[in-house]
């Protein structure tokens, strides 16, 4: 329901058609969130289905129609009733790029070392996205800074794997 609660938080700032809900999630918090274009149109319209949020279809010069959507009242207790309970609750994060790290082993040091920097600079990479993406306002800088620290934390124990590994 994370999805649901950013969708219906964003609704509650103004409302936006699905293009402009996609392009902010991908200019400002793509950083932090992982949902493409088709998965928030699919849950526009499940909330649409479960009265969570209204469209209107308007048009400009020849382009086709399109939808404008508003959180209504019931979307309100909904997103707050979601985000009580997200905050309340923590799953640990799950790091799929992990399981390669318990084979290790396989692999010569000589190989693995230079796929771990590989591995650094995609990460790096990210580090530096998520300081360009600081000054959001009200909350959303809570979401990037914690982002900011897990990248932080995630090269500094990179750098003591490969440091472990080159010393042997």
């Amino acid at each position: 329901m994370e999805r649901e609660l950013l969708l219906l938080g964003l609704l509650r700032f103004q409302d936006m058609y699905g293009y402009q809900l996609n392009d902010l999630i991908d200019s400002h918090l793509g950083i932090c969130v992982q949902l493409k274009k088709p998965t928030v149109y699919r849950l526009l319209n499940k909330m649409t289905d479960d009265g969570w949020v209204i469209y209107r279809e308007e048009q400009e010069g020849n382009r086709p129609p399109r939808r404008v959507y508003t959180i209504t009242s019931e979307g309100e207790l909904a997103f707050q009733r979601l985000l009580r309970e997200s905050l309340a609750e923590y799953r640990p994060a799950e790091f799929h790029s992990d399981i390669s790290l318990a084979f290790l082993n396989v692999l010569p040091a000589e190989e693995v070392v230079p796929l771990l920097h590989k591995r650094r600079l995609v990460i790096e990479n990210l580090l530096q996205t998520a300081h360009s993406r600081e000054g959001h306002h009200g909350s959303f800088h809570v979401m990037v800074e914690h982002q900011i620290r897990h990248l932080s934390m995630e090269l500094e124990w990179l750098d003591e794997i490969v440091a472990r590994i080159t010393a042997l």
